[in-house]
């Protein structure tokens, strides 16, 4: 079973292995996402439609800056997952060390490229000009928290390398109310409107930063690194690198795609680009259940990679297709129904409402094929074959690009367009991770040092 807080998934049922990860996983997410939930409802009702069009235009850049940090903890969580199947505890020691160290760095790097690349990127983006100086500060203050955001998602995937799922779900749950509280004193009682909530989150973060580090340390003993395994590795933080990069890769193509999107929004007013922000967080929220059990597969795979196991991630996959297909027909009747009622939860605004709602009538469509990214992409990750990552991002740039601007200039499509490249991007995206998948070629590609 390992030391400390931690259990091998190399052994019994793989269907109640994966839920018993994926529940605190998904609750921990959940939390995770309130951050940006709140976020968007405090200034959408307490400041305004324009104040929310501001924080989602800021989106898809922050997820570019932020990409870096998330495919190197990924990496970094694949390298530590496979060492722990391997039963090579030296290596794990050596692997957190360096992994640390590479992460700092990138994240590091990435935050004053924000910081200072604020308003020229949204100026290019045609934010449009009454939206911007709010869009700007929230994108600044949020890039300065980088490092708070990149200690916590790489302590969190280390313990998620180890088969902790829970501990991380308490210091999100912490953090959130955290963030709850700050965002309405910041915004209600100082009136800092953008820059209260940047602030909150930042802060939040920061709390469970520390906090998850400091359980990391006194609790399990991988942590607790000795001095022998703390010397710079270059071949680890290369191994690392390597699984990390594509990932990374992945999240920035990912995200350049979402920005060529965002910049088709913008042309579009502050309407839509309001009702497209409400629907990306309602979307986040839908994602979680697949990120969660993404996540479970990734270390599932990992380990029993590690272990050799290969029959046992295929029965993995085979869970994670059949609970996919559940929960995105089930999530189907509130999003074609009560798409209104869901929207308005955010903002006032009739138009934005309206505009939302059918959006979301459009994209929940497609749900079944996001679902299958997460799934097919999180196997492929934890075998070792993370070079998939980067043509996963091939394709959500060739979706979103190649459907955006064709189907928006159709007259009787217009601004819908924007709502169906999503899904078409989605699906697209998600038959070719199943195929990656079904080639077999992610049997060979997990190889432990």
């Amino acid at each position: 079973m390992g030391k400390g807080n931690v259990f091998n998934m190399t052994e019994g049922s793989p269907a109640k292995l994966l839920l018993k990860f994926t529940i605190p996983m998904l609750i921990g997410n959940l939390f995770q996402q309130l951050y940006n939930m709140v976020d968007s409802i405090v200034v959408g009702r307490f400041v305004g439609a324009n104040a929310l069009a501001a924080v989602g235009a800021t989106g898809s850049l922050n997820f570019f800056i932020f990409a870096m940090s998330f495919g190197i903890s990924a990496g970094v969580g694949v390298v530590v997952s496979q060492y722990f199947g391997a039963d090579k505890p030296e290596m794990i020691e050596r692997g957190i060390a360096n992994g640390m160290y590479l992460l700092g760095i990138v994240s590091l790097i990435m935050g004053v490229f924000g910081i200072f690349g604020a308003r020229p990127l949204l100026r290019m983006l045609d934010t449009p000009e009454v939206i911007l100086e709010d869009a700007a500060i929230y994108m600044i203050v949020s890039c300065a928290g980088i490092l708070a955001v990149a200690a916590y998602n790489g302590v969190a995937a280390i313990l998620r390398a180890l088969g902790d799922s829970r501990t991380p779900l308490y210091f999100m749950l912490v953090s959130c109310f955290i963030n709850i509280v700050l965002d309405l004193l910041f915004v209600i009682v100082f009136d800092w409107a953008v820059f209260g909530v940047a602030l909150a989150t930042v802060i939040a973060q920061l709390a469970s930063a520390i906090g998850a580090g400091a359980y990391a340390l006194w609790k399990v003993p991988y942590f607790r690194v000795r001095k022998k395994n703390r010397a710079v590795r270059p071949e680890i933080i290369g191994h690392c690198f390597q699984l990390g990069l594509p990932i990374a890769l992945q999240n920035a193509l990912i995200s350049i795609s979402c920005i060529f999107l965002q910049k088709v929004v913008n042309g579009f007013g502050e309407s839509v680009v309001a009702a497209n922000t409400a629907l990306g967080r309602i979307e986040q929220i839908v994602q979680q259940p697949f990120g969660s059990l993404g996540a479970a597969l990734t270390t599932y795979t990992g380990q029993n990679i590690g272990a050799g196991n290969t029959e046992r991630v295929k029965q993995g996959y085979k869970v994670g297709f059949i609970s996919v297909l559940i929960f995105s027909l089930v999530m189907l009747i509130p999003c074609q129904f009560f798409g209104e009622q869901i929207i308005g939860i955010f903002v006032k605004d009739a138009e934005v409402i309206a505009i939302g709602a059918k959006g979301l009538a459009i994209t929940s469509a497609f749900y079944f094929f996001l679902g299958m990214i997460y799934v097919a992409r999180s196997v492929l990750n934890g075998a070792g074959d993370a070079f998939y990552s980067m043509i996963n991002g091939v394709m959500e740039i060739v979706g979103r690009v190649g459907f955006a601007i064709p189907l928006t200039m159709i007259p009787v499509i217009g601004m819908w367009g924007v709502f169906l490249t999503t899904g078409l991007t989605w699906c697209l995206t998600g038959i070719v991770s199943m195929i990656r998948y079904r080639q077999g070629k992610w049997i060979y590609k997990g190889v432990v040092k």
